[in-house]
């Protein structure tokens, strides 16, 4: 057993330590690199003794050369610093003053930041070097920067010389499934800036809404900002809406907001990239305008997920060109960016091989086929894009039926596509969603909010690199950088989104910035922990989720025991257990092997730092039941992708969790189930409960109707209860425990009947997901 101190206060105790120091200049020699709490983890750090005092009477000096570039002194701003910002530094007094010198030696982003007892001396080639140096002075002083009232502190004798490994490191934030406000976006741009990262993408269009004002076409946001509110149901389980549906569920940003929120991203060098899909996810556009689709079809604006995506932009008529070519010169107007990213996948072309418009350009243009047609389509929207000093940015899709001469590509299924486009010659901005789709969970599906699916926890986003072995050194020269992406899906509120950003782009931010061989997760994480201070301090709503403990439950029918190993993603953190109805606290047991089970008991656990607890504690409860380790036929057998691990699945007390994945459930399609159970001696019984999962945008739906009949020779049965259920809108994964109770009898057969419901609301066949069935 653990005794000691806990490993995860022992991080909090060290990095209290550093943050003390910046309080007291009389303690502390010389500190190494790995000892300073900053992320990401700068090249080079050289501490020593001492301090220097940053007041209100601090002068603040920008050498004459900067003076165009408008420098934002965000800490100037920030405790009310009057002093005027002067224009050579040999106009200030001896003694406490900042100076900002411009050096065009060092790389773009680069930065050195020299801390002495009298002055601070930052260099910078650009404003975004120079802004990358005010960030990491605020993450030296820490929370207090956010928190204290006061208007000094002391900052410790340091030099650091630093500059990131990627020049693009960004995240993409999608406000067209669920719209955000501007202040949202303005909040997003500072935490970015803290954390040296300097693209921020938005995804503006898609066929659930179209997000920005184009004067030319109005009816783009008053009629395709808006759809008709069915947030009760799941996103997969929406019905289509007719275009005379009252839509009130939506909005848009006017071009003024957007403006501000460029001007605000350029104080710190941030540049935003608009998104502008085609030829897919524009069905929000075709609502507008039905004559942007080939048939010029009159459709709603969807409410929830749609697929296959056919209704798209029609590539045969010029109309569409000249529509295109309209809107993007207004979006021009707005981001001074050197990119457009112009979306480019997932379109399905059925529509496109049957319209006369587009097959008429396939002959005129001596195309093979309609994915030549995409091609055809990209590859013009890129030479007008061209003609007004854009680069053009796609999905890999858009590599299908050869890629546009100068496009960059954004690969996102997987690396592949940024790999073939690299060996092309063309620049590549990795975003695979094995590693970096925020959009996915990052701990226990049962204790997080509602994801898109997939897991993708801290760890694996921090060990995330866009350049892979099997790359050519030319090849590893067109790979930009990465980016993390935030589908919206199941993103509702900015308290959800700020959730499933934080803390893992703070891991991409590092993964992006430092060296390979600076990386290393276990010193990540003791830096993280007095950096998620200063994201409580900022007001945001981080997950803890790698804190939360998970089991692992491990079956023994030959000793009918259950054991379970107890983790948590957080290394070296210490997890406290209690059994029953034990209080759990800080004075629990310390858990250091497998626990072991021959008893019904609940367990809970929970890490907790300096007294607080983090995270969400586990509690489950090990239900030893009559059923357990009974015999079991099934009919029929469960659907091939669905078969958990046999029949010994319904009866081994190892519960599945709302991720229908995990291998824990068996899973039928549109068919009436038979489970017949005998127990190893005849019982006295009085209940069954079947555990059943519903993930109504998976077809995955509670069963319509459960019947139990008893036997005991299991030739003659009898019916002792059934229970019956309509299907009910769920916009949720959910567990339900379906108990069906009878007059208690002696029984050694059980037969549970289990129908499902027929055809959905959607109107398609559904599964019936089922686990553990307990008898009582």
């Amino acid at each position: 057993m653990k005794t000691n101190q806990p490993k995860a206060g022992i991080m909090l105790l060290i990095a209290m330590s550093i943050a003390l120091f910046s309080c007291n200049t009389n303690n502390t020699s010389s500190v190494s690199k790995e000892d300073i709490a900053l992320i990401p983890q700068p090249n080079s750090v050289v501490m020593n003794k001492g301090g220097f005092v940053l007041n209100k009477n601090t002068q603040w000096v920008v050498s004459k050369h900067l003076s165009e570039q408008n420098l934002y002194l965000e800490i100037k701003e920030k405790i009310q610093n009057s002093n005027a910002v002067l224009a050579d530094v040999k106009e200030v007094s001896e003694g406490n003053y900042i100076v900002f010198v411009l050096n065009k030696s060092l790389d773009p982003e680069a930065y050195v930041l020299e801390v002495l007892e009298d002055k601070i001396t930052v260099e910078a080639a650009s404003k975004l070097g120079f802004s990358h140096a005010q960030q990491t002075l605020k993450q030296v002083i820490g929370k207090e920067y956010f928190t204290s009232s006061s208007q000094e502190f002391t900052i410790p004798l340091v030099r650091i010389e630093d500059k990131p490994r990627y020049q693009w490191r960004g995240v993409m934030l999608d406000v067209s499934r669920h719209f955000f406000d501007k202040s949202y976006l303005l909040k997003t741009i500072d935490r970015l800036a803290f954390l040296k990262m300097n693209t921020l993408h938005l995804h503006l269009v898609d066929d659930q809404g179209w997000r920005m004002e184009i004067k030319q076409y109005p009816r783009l946001t008053a009629v395709g900002g808006y759809r008709v509110d069915q947030e009760e149901k799941h996103w997969n389980a929406r019905t289509p809406n007719s275009p005379t549906d009252k839509a009130t569920f939506g909005g848009f940003y006017t071009q003024e907001e957007l403006k501000e929120v460029v001007a605000y991203a350029a104080k710190y060098g941030i540049q935003v990239i608009p998104e502008i899909e085609m030829p897919a996810h524009v069905m929000s556009a075709i609502a507008a305008y039905p004559e942007l689709a080939c048939f010029d079809q009159e459709i709603g604006v969807p409410s929830g997920g749609v697929w296959p995506i056919t209704d798209i932009y029609c590539a045969g008529k010029e109309s569409t060109f000249e529509f295109l070519e309209n809107v993007l010169t207004e979006v021009m107007t707005v981001f001074p960016s050197k990119y457009i990213h112009i979306g480019g996948d997932e379109a399905t072309k059925t529509n496109w091989a049957k319209c006369p418009h587009c097959r008429k350009r396939i002959a005129e243009e001596g195309l093979q086929d309609v994915a030549e047609l995409q091609s055809y389509f990209i590859k013009r929207i890129e030479t007008f894009l061209d003609s007004k000093a854009k680069t053009l940015i796609g999905w890999d899709e858009i590599l299908e039926g050869g890629l546009a001469p100068k496009a960059t590509v954004m690969s996102w299924r997987g690396i592949q596509g940024g790999w073939e486009a690299s060996k092309q010659g063309h620049d590549v901005i990795m975003t695979p969603e094995s590693h970096v789709y925020l959009n996915f969970y990052q701990g226990d599906q049962d204790r997080e909010p509602q994801a898109f699916g997939g897991y993708t926890p801290l760890e694996k986003v921090y060990d995330f690199d866009p350049v892979v072995d099997s790359m050519s050194v030319e090849q590893k020269k067109h790979v930009l950088g990465a980016q993390g992406n935030l589908w919206s899906e199941y993103i509702e509120t900015e308290a959800i989104s700020e959730y499933m950003l934080y803390p893992r782009l703070v891991a991409l931010s590092e993964a992006l910035w430092s060296s390979g061989k600076q990386k290393n997760y276990v010193a990540f994480t003791s830096r993280l922990v007095p950096l998620l201070e200063s994201l409580d301090a900022m007001g945001i709503n981080y997950a803890e989720s790698v804190y939360n403990v998970s089991a692992s439950t491990e079956t023994d029918f030959e000793s009918k025991s259950i054991n379970i190993d107890l983790k948590t993603d957080f290394p070296e953190a210490t997890i406290y257990y209690a059994l029953g109805n034990e209080a759990l606290t800080e004075s629990s047991k310390v858990y250091d092997s497998t626990l072991h089970f021959k008893a019904s008991d609940s367990l809970k656990a929970v890490v907790f730092v300096d007294g607080k607890k983090k995270g969400v504690a586990l509690k489950t409860y090990i239900d030893f039941h009559k059923g357990f380790g009974s015999k079991l036929a099934m009919s029929p057998n469960p659907h091939k992708n669905y078969q958990g691990e046999g029949a010994s699945t319904l009866m081994d007390i190892r519960k599945g969790s709302k991720n229908f994945g995990d291998g824990k459930w068996l899973g039928w399609y549109n068919k009436e189930v038979t489970l017949t159970m005998e127990l190893p001696i005849a019982e006295n019984i009085s209940s069954v409960v079947v555990n059943a999962l519903e993930n109504q945008g998976a077809d995955i739906y509670f069963p319509n109707k459960i019947q139990v009949s008893t036997s005991m020779d299991g030739v003659h049965f009898t019916k002792k209860v059934s229970v019956e259920r309509p299907e009910v809108a769920n916009g949720d994964a959910a567990i339900e425990g379906f108990k069906l109770a009878f007059e208690p009898h002696e029984a050694k057969i059980i037969k549970i009947e289990i129908s499902p419901i027929k055809k959905s609301s959607k109107g398609r066949g559904t599964f019936i997901f089922v686990d553990e069935i307990l008898v009582k």
